[in-house]
């Protein structure tokens, strides 16, 4: 579940506010009753130090005990508050020992089940007695159960009343119990309603929306936000509640997205007040490789050439992100922009997420900067020895201007001479701190290198807004004349036969073919095993072709080999896993298989997809699916079917998945949100970027404390 924003109780620092200092954010969890070092221990794996943490660790969900439900009336999965009488207590027989009491109404009977109990507990429950029960309802073999609930005597003379709140239930940890987080919550919420006195100015939270944000974006105060969230009315509508869009939670959400993306602009203006060496030559280089490309660049590739030699030009760091669909020509534009850093007398690297696709960036660039006499080093985890020693030398020293490769790029004893230009591919595929190590080894004299950020995900535009806000954006909109569509078909794997039979057409009439297998186990063996099966299970139906395979556990070289073979035209079929995702071009491919494609997210099915389709003669890709589709894996499959757009794409992935998998930030030091969510919130994306430039100019005090309330110590890892 989600807890809170990054922990700290932050000492006020100069220029701060003087609120910030007496607000619930500097208050320790441990001025709580109740809150020893056990138990303040247990709250610290939750994220919770201060008051302030508290208040933020918003419930997961809500149970509805203001009302007490008639027996007869409960369905299977309703949690429910239910009242009835003893009828009968019993050890029940099975293979596991149980304590049962079934309890009535006028409306029905109810049993409910115990497996850890006592002899104690089994007098409370005598027959006779009236309980009061909240839990889950299940299905039994003679009546409905409820297993383990929650219950207590009901007596007629001293009837405690229904609640009058919704209750929360809040994400929690080993040795804590529900019952203690409400209870130091309300302790919490109690702090919150203190009246400020000189002694502390501000005693509760210290609101940082100024009156004419809330007033024009129509939001809540925090701290009635923060009351609503965790004592909703028993009116309130669970439904509105689970699904995030009540306007407390909406304020929230506002909030934290509000000092995610000024974090961003902030860094935007830090970075642009840092010199950058100016990339400017005569443009020889690039005019020389454009006369020897065998293609003339799409107006989208010029456009954002351009763009990027822009920025070159003005002597701070570029911060570019540039947005691709698979097969726009990316790569053409990432290496006429390392010419113009060689033209000016800088190094450049490229830094790619795995060795097949940087093995395919340093074959891409040997071909087309070598015979401009622009030597390329190439540097990889796997690289060893003699090899290596030189290429380490050669950057040392300039001798190689530009340096493909892996994360090896960004190891200790990798030196650069003048590293003026950074470009990364797949940026999301890196840890933050893997980024940040690479920007370092460029920083030289108190100059800053430029940096440029591939991707073939297309993100949307208002994620892109959110998520990337401190990097300008380009867009390659255009894919190269004669690009055909990919003829897309989803076919259950019960027609397998016709799909070998079609691979046997396709390779007899000179295609190539990709046979794509996917396995929902993340294990690297279990993966490759299931590709050899495959391509020895494809051997035997097909003799008469020439059959490769390629998984992740082959040797970097032998990998390499053999997709040199395929692209060389020397093998028909190529079976492989996911590795063949990115960067390969075989133009002769015209035919994809992907084996379970139903377990695959969209992004990742449009970029294998990507694979073929890259000739003249059109291409077919086979979405072969097991068993019985789930909807989400319909729609997915469905999508990809009807649209070739990378954008439409992403939004689809957006809505069916989420931005985590969208932007790739599952993977450590990315965009992690405690309390927004971005596929749910997207829309509150154009008033946050407005809000942002009212408070940048208006109110600038308050960006930094609103900042450091939702980040913490997170902010500074922004500055990649």
């Amino acid at each position: 579940g989600r807890s809170g924003p990054p922990r700290t109780a932050p000492a006020p620092t100069p220029g701060s506010s003087t609120l910030e200092a007496g607000g619930l954010d500097a208050l320790p969890v441990t001025a709580l009753r109740g809150v020893g070092p056990r138990v303040a221990e247990r709250l610290d794996r939750l994220g919770i130090r201060t008051v302030q943490d508290l208040l933020f660790h918003l419930p997961l969900r809500y149970e509805d005990r203001t009302r007490v439900v008639p027996i007869g009336s409960l369905r299977i999965g309703d949690a429910a508050l239910v009242e009835g009488e003893v009828e009968l207590t019993e050890l029940g027989r099975g293979r596991r020992r149980a304590l049962l009491c079934r309890i009535g109404d006028d409306t029905g009977s109810l049993t409910l089940r115990f497996f850890h109990f006592n002899a104690r507990q089994q007098e409370t429950l005598r027959r006779g007695r009236r309980l009061r029960c909240f839990g889950e309802v299940r299905a039994g073999p003679v009546t409905t159960e409820m297993i383990h609930p929650e219950y207590r005597i009901a007596g007629d003379a001293d009837e405690e009343p229904e609640e009058d709140r919704l209750t929360p239930v809040y994400p929690t940890t080993g040795g804590l119990h529900q019952l203690r987080l409400r209870a130091l919550t309300a302790q919490a919420l109690a702090h919150l309603a203190e009246p400020p006195c000189a002694a502390a100015p501000s005693a509760g939270l210290v609101e940082w929306l100024p009156e004419e944000v809330r007033r024009r974006f129509r939001l809540p105060s925090l701290p009635a936000a923060v009351r609503y969230v965790h004592r909703p009315p028993r009116k309130a509508s669970l439904a509105e509640l689970a699904e995030g869009r009540h306007p407390a939670q909406r304020r929230l959400a506002f909030e934290e997205l509000l000092a995610h993306h000024l974090s961003l602009r902030r860094l935007r203006e830090r970075v642009r007040r840092r010199p950058a060496p100016v990339l400017q030559g005569p443009g020889r280089l690039t005019a020389a490789l454009r006369a020897r490309l065998p293609f003339v660049l799409t107006a989208a590739q010029e456009r954002v050439f351009a763009e990027i030699r822009h920025d070159l030009a003005l002597g701070v760091p570029m911060l570019r992100l540039m947005q691709g669909d698979v097969g726009s020509g990316k790569t053409v534009v990432a290496a006429l922009t390392c010419l113009e850093a060689v033209e000016a007398g800088w190094q450049a690297a490229l830094m790619a997420p795995t060795e097949l696709l940087a093995e395919q960036h340093f074959q891409n660039f040997q071909g087309w900067l070598g015979p401009l006499g622009v030597p390329v080093g190439r540097l990889t985890g796997r690289r060893r020895g003699a090899g290596r020693t030189a290429c380490l030398g050669a950057l040392r020293e300039g001798t190689i201007p530009v340096a493909v490769g892996t994360h090896a790029l960004f190891q200790d004893e990798v030196d650069f001479a003048r590293l003026g230009l950074v470009i990364i591919d797949e940026q999301h595929r890196f840890g933050v701190h893997q980024r940040l190590a690479l920007h370092e080894k460029g920083r030289r004299d108190g100059l800053h290198p430029h940096q440029l950020i591939m991707t073939a995900t297309p993100i949307p535009r208002t994620l892109a807004m959110t998520a990337y806000a401190d990097l300008d954006n380009s867009v390659i909109d255009e894919l190269p004349p004669g690009r055909m569509p990919v003829r897309t078909v989803v076919v259950p794997d019960t027609r397998r036969d016709e799909v070998i039979e079609r691979v046997r057409n396709a390779c007899g009439a000179g295609r190539q073919t990709y046979w794509v297998c996917t396995l929902i186990e993340e294990s690297d063996a279990l993966q490759c095993r299931a590709a050899a099966d495959t391509a020895a299970a494809l051997s035997e139906a097909l003799p008469d072709l020439r059959i490769g395979l390629v998984h992740g556990r082959l040797k970097n070289r032998d990998k390499v080999r053999i997709m040199g073979t395929f692209q060389n035209g020397d093998l028909d079929l190529l079976v492989a896993t996911t590795v063949i995702e990115v960067g390969v071009d075989v133009p002769n491919a015209g035919l994809m298989i992907i084996e379970n494609a139903e377990r695959l997210g969209l992004a990742q099915l449009h970029q294998l997809r990507g694979r073929v389709g890259r000739g003249r003669r059109e291409s077919s890709c086979v979405l072969l699916y097991h068993g019985t589709l789930s909807e989400i894996a319909r729609q997915r499959l469905a999508a990809l079917r009807e649209t070739h757009d990378g954008f439409e794409i992403a939004r689809r992935d957006l809505d069916l998945r989420g931005p985590g998998e969208v932007l790739g930030t599952r993977q450590a030091g990315a965009l992690q949100f405690h309390i927004a969510d971005l596929a749910r919130d997207r829309d509150l994306l154009p008033a946050v970027e407005q809000a942002a430039t009212l408070l940048l100019e208006r109110h600038p005090g308050h960006v930094a404390p609103l900042i450091r309330r939702w980040l913490g110590k997170g902010a500074r890892y922004a500055q990649v």
